[in-house]
């Protein structure tokens, strides 16, 4: 048999007394990896070796893919709507400072800016030249994979301008734009290039918003639809157009009417087109969504459940004030608000906080339960897909962002992953153990 050049020198490493998260289901079996890739125990068994030369018990613990955030707006003193010398400098070290909460994946979301954060114009010069762009936040945000040296990086999230002034929650009003004649000229003129977005958050109900989500998933992007005052219908015409996500559900929407849901609705609605998936996006801190909402979402469409963190810079920093884009935000214990008002301002909580709380929430079944909550969800597409969606990284949707293997531990995947302990301590919200990444 051919083997890779050098794989037999790489020694291998067993995971024993572990709960290994495969399919939405806990087993309870070891895993072997070398190099950083999951290797078929039987074929080495049978054809290499007997004993793993090195062996690392977990405990009972769970070990799962790495976790997936697909929206967070910076974190450990880094804002990322925030134009500097050196983007890609802070990107780097939250990438690095989240693998220690279990993310090995993530989308850099930028709120709603001034064009010149987005990207710079050419000055003094022609009509023609000025639709040439230069570089400044979004091209120094580089697709990236992950490693020992951080998280990779999935590709951008743009939320906002194009959302309601209703709802638009901390995102600053001045800079809120909408759709004129040419929408989607309205788009690139905004945003500049689009080669790195992987994600576009907007609100459904503004004049000629089909037509831009035509144009964005048409590009591969997914459009996510939030900070919105629609009604149901205008969120369904939405889906129809190309739509597959809600950003942070419950918030930021109008709430659920039972003659009109809203966006809300979309969760149980039978006017998807057919095979099309709706995704959905919350925030688990035990601030955002009250523990009932999070089970009455999580049971009426449990597969489309995406937990994000949409944590703002101040994540790791402690009281105090800090910013988040154009906003100034003041931390306070658990919570962020605009300063000034009551306005929450994103999140404080990392992602292994945010599972923590889900799963105490959702308590029942509890294997079951710890499945859905730890199994990682990003927005992204089969690799071969034209289009992009939002999806869930396992069966019948294999690939994630066009990276074959993200998000599940099967036989000759690549590295990625964590391991976390099962349940809190009793009366804290602290783990019985810290997690731990092996790549």
């Amino acid at each position: 048999m051919r083997r890779e050049k050098g794989a037999m020198c790489t020694p291998v490493l067993q995971f024993t007394n572990c709960r290994i998260l495969r399919g939405r289901k806990l087993l309870r079996e070891d895993l072997w990896v070398r190099g950083g890739r999951i290797l078929d125990p039987e074929r080495l068994f049978f054809e290499e070796r007997l004993v793993a030369d090195e062996q690392r018990d977990c405990g009972g613990c769970i070990l799962a893919p790495g976790f997936i955030d697909v929206q967070i707006n910076g974190g450990f003193g880094v804002d990322f709507s925030q134009a500097t010398e050196d983007v890609g400098s802070g990107v780097a070290l939250v990438a690095r400072r989240l693998l220690p909460h279990g993310v090995t994946s993530f989308c850099p979301t930028l709120v709603t800016s001034p064009p010149e954060v987005y990207h710079k114009k050419e000055e003094g010069v022609g009509w023609d030249a000025c639709l040439r762009y230069l570089c400044h936040v979004l091209p120094q945000i580089p697709v990236k994979s992950g490693g020992p040296h951080g998280a990779g990086v999935l590709g951008v999230h743009l939320e906002g301008p194009f959302i309601s002034r209703e709802k638009r929650g901390a995102h600053p009003e001045a800079h809120l734009r909408s759709f004129e004649a040419n929408a989607f000229h309205d788009v690139l003129a905004t945003y500049g290039p689009l080669d790195n977005v992987r994600i576009v958050t907007l609100a459904p109900e503004l004049g000629r918003s089909h037509e831009v989500i035509q144009a964005l998933t048409a590009r591969g992007i997914c459009v996510s639809l939030g900070h919105s005052v629609a009604n149901l219908r205008a969120a369904e015409e939405a889906v129809q157009s190309g739509a597959t996500f809600i950003t942070h559900l419950f918030n930021a929407m109008l709430p659920f009417h039972h003659r009109d849901p809203g966006i809300v609705g979309l969760l149980t609605s039978d006017r998807l087109p057919p095979g099309r998936h709706i995704f959905y996006g919350m925030i688990s801190d035990g601030m955002h969504t009250n523990p009932a909402a999070l089970r009455i979402a999580h049971r009426a469409h449990p597969q489309g459940l995406v937990l994000v963190t949409d944590a703002v810079p101040a994540l790791g920093l402690g009281n105090g004030r800090h910013t988040l884009g154009q906003q100034e935000v003041e931390v306070d214990g658990l919570t962020a608000y605009v300063a000034g008002t009551k306005t929450l301002s994103g999140s404080i909580a990392p992602m292994d906080v945010c599972i923590r709380h889900f799963l105490q929430a959702t308590a029942g079944d509890e294997d079951s339960k710890q499945a859905d909550g730890l199994e990682p969800r990003v927005t992204g597409t089969e690799a071969t897909a034209p289009k992009r969606r939002a999806f869930t990284p396992y069966e019948p949707w294999p690939g994630a962002c066009g990276i074959a293997g993200l998000g599940r531990l099967q036989c000759r995947v690549g590295p990625g992953g964590c391991v976390s302990a099962p349940r809190p301590a009793a009366g804290t919200g602290e783990a019985q153990g810290d997690p731990g990444l092996w790549g």
